[in-house]
């Protein structure tokens, strides 16, 4: 199981993975993959994320659990 991270940690994972930042409605940011129709929602919140939502995101972008540890 990945260890809880930041969102900052997060979206520099996902961006280095090829999604890139679309929107931001209220506190959650919106991210895509070029070429791919993936959409993944980020809390842009600076604290821990919860576990739940960590797996949520990683669900959402379909990359590796490892990717994340």
């Amino acid at each position: 199981m990945p260890r809880l991270k930041s969102s900052k940690e997060i979206i520099k994972i996902l961006e280095v993975n090829g999604f890139h930042f679309v929107s931001q409605k209220g506190s959650h940011g919106k991210f895509n993959k070029e070429g791919l129709k993936i959409i993944v929602i980020v809390p842009m919140n600076k604290r821990e994320i919860p576990i739940g939502t960590l797996m949520s995101i990683i669900r959402q972008s379909k990359l590796d659990r490892v990717i994340f540890d």
